[in-house]
C-alpha cells in the first residue's frame, strides 16, 4: 500500500498581502496528479487544513473540489484538524464523508479509532493489517481533564493520546500482524522552525518529546513548515507553499509511504513545483539595481534589506522599477557614525525651534537630514499650525 503524507496546506493564506488562492489550486492540481501518477492509496493530511477556523466561501469550495478530486482518483483522504482549524467545523459531516472515503480525525473520541485496511498476509502466515490513527490538534488547557492528565501540558496530553493508540493496538496485535502510521499535528524536539508558523507554547511547553511515537510503523507530523525528518520513522511533510520569507531556502514537497505486510519498505519524496521564487536581498540601493547577479530575483517576491548609511528616498518605488514584487524592504544602515546613534529625545534636547524638531524627527526615522523641499513644506505647515492656533 503506499501513502502520501503531506500537511500545512493553510487554504485561505496570503503572503504579506499577497492572495494565494490561485497557488493553493496550483497545489491541489499537482497534488492529485501525483495520486494518480503514482498510485497512491492514501493521503495524508495532519492538521492546518485551513488556515483560519472560520474560512471564507472560496476557501472552503477550494477544499471541497480538493478532497472530490483525490477521491475520484482512488485515494481514501485521512485528516485531521490542526491548531489553525477549528475541529468542530472541520469534522463536519464526518461520518458522512467517511462512506466516501475521506475520514476525519477531529475529535478526543476518535484517538483509538483507525482507519483498518488489509496489507494481505506476512512471511508468517499471519493476516497483516494497516492502522492508521490521526490526532488532532490538542489544546492542553481544553482537553487535560477529559483525558485524565495530571497537568495540562503538550506533553501529557500527547503522553495520553499515544497511550489510547497503544492500548488498541495492543488490543488487535491478537489476531493480526498490526502495522500502524499516526498523525499528529504537533512540534516535536528537533524539528526546525520558520516564521510562518503559530507558536504553540502558550498554556504549556511546546515541544513533545520524540520518543512518545516510538513502535509505530510511522508518524506523520504536521505544524512546522520545512519539511524534514526527525528518525526513520518520524517526519514532516512541511507545507506545500512558503509562507515566508524564511522558508526561501525549503523545496517544498511530501513524504509518499510504502508499506506492506512487513511494514514499512520505503519511504521517497515527491516535490512540489513552487508558483513563485522567493528572493531574499541585502545591499544598497545602488548596488541592488545595477548588480547583474541579482537579474534571478526580478521575477520573485522579495524581501529587500538596504544598508545605506542614509535611507535612500523613494526607496520602495526604486526597488520596484526593478524587482517589481518587492513584498518587504527593511533597513539596517551600515557605517553610521556612532554619534548618530543617540537617543532621538537627546538629540533633540537643545533644539532651537519647531522646524528644527521636525526635521530632526526625519533624521531620526530615515537616517538622513530634510532636504530643502522638505523643510520648505515643514515651515508651511507649521506656520498654518501657528495660524490656527491664533484664530481661536
Amino acid at each position: 500500500m503506499r501513502l502520501l503524507h503531506t500537511s500545512d496546506w493553510h487554504l485561505g493564506r496570503s503572503f504579506h498581502g499577497v492572495g494565494m488562492l490561485d497557488a493553493q489550486r496550483a497545489f491541489i492540481d499537482q497534488l492529485v496528479a501525483a495520486v494518480e501518477r503514482d498510485g497512491i492509496d492514501v493521503v495524508l493530511i495532519a492538521g492546518d487544513v485551513y488556515d483560519r477556523a472560520l474560512p471564507g466561501v472560496d476557501v472552503v469550495h477550494l477544499l471541497d473540489d480538493a478532497l472530490v478530486r483525490l477521491t475520484a482518483a482512488g485515494a481514501k483522504v485521512v485528516l485531521t484538524s490542526g491548531n489553525h482549524d477549528s475541529a468542530i467545523r472541520l469534522g463536519f459531516a464526518s461520518r458522512l464523508l467517511e462512506r466516501g472515503g475521506v475520514h476525519l480525525r477531529t475529535r478526543l473520541e476518535d484517538l483509538d479509532k483507525p482507519l483498518l485496511l488489509p496489507l494481505g498476509t506476512d512471511s508468517d502466515g499471519t493476516d497483516a493489517v494497516l492502522a492508521l490513527y490521526g490526532i488532532p490538534w490538542l489544546e492542553p488547557r481544553l482537553v487535560a481533564e477529559q483525558l485524565g492528565t495530571e497537568s495540562a501540558s503538550h506533553f501529557e496530553v500527547t503522553r495520553a493520546a499515544t497511550g489510547l493508540i497503544r492500548e488498541d493496538i495492543a488490543r488487535r496485535a491478537g489476531s493480526a500482524a498490526v502495522h500502524s502510521v499516526v498523525l499528529a499535528h504537533t512540534f516535536a524536539s528537533g524539528g526546525i522552525s520558520s516564521d510562518s508558523e503559530r507558536d504553540l507554547s502558550i498554556g504549556g511547553v511546546g515541544a513533545v518529546p520524540l520518543d512518545l511515537f516510538d513502535g509505530f510503523s510511522y508518524t506523520a507530523l504536521g505544524h512546522l513548515h520545512g519539511r524534514q525528518q526527525l528518525s526513520e520513522s518520524v517526519r514532516y511533510s512541511g507545507s506545500p507553499l512558503a509562507y515566508s520569507f524564511s522558508e526561501s531556502a525549503h523545496r517544498k514537497g511530501a513524504w509518499v509511504v510504502d508499506i506492506g505486510p512487513e511494514g514499512v519498505t520505503s519511504v521517497s519524496e515527491v516535490l512540489w513545483e513552487a508558483p513563485r521564487t522567493l528572493a531574499v536581498l541585502r545591499g544598497s540601493l545602488e548596488d541592488l539595481l545595477a548588480d547583474p547577479g541579482h537579474a534571478w530575483a526580478e521575477a520573485a517576491y522579495c524581501h529587500i534589506t538596504l544598508t545605506d548609511a542614509q535611507r535612500p528616498a523613494r526607496a520602495m518605488e526604486r526597488l520596484r522599477t526593478r524587482f517589481p514584487d518587492t513584498l518587504v524592504l527593511a533597513f539596517d544602515p551600515q557605517g553610521v557614525p556612532a554619534t548618530t546613534q543617540s537617543s532621538y529625545s537627546r538629540r533633540l534636547a537643545g533644539a532651537p525651534d519647531d522646524l528644527a524638531v521636525c526635521c530632526g524627527f526625519l533624521e531620526h526615522v530615515r537616517g538622513r537630514d530634510a532636504d530643502p523641499a522638505e523643510k520648505t513644506a515643514l515651515a508651511a505647515a507649521l506656520e498654518n499650525v501657528r495660524l490656527l492656533e491664533g484664530s481661536r
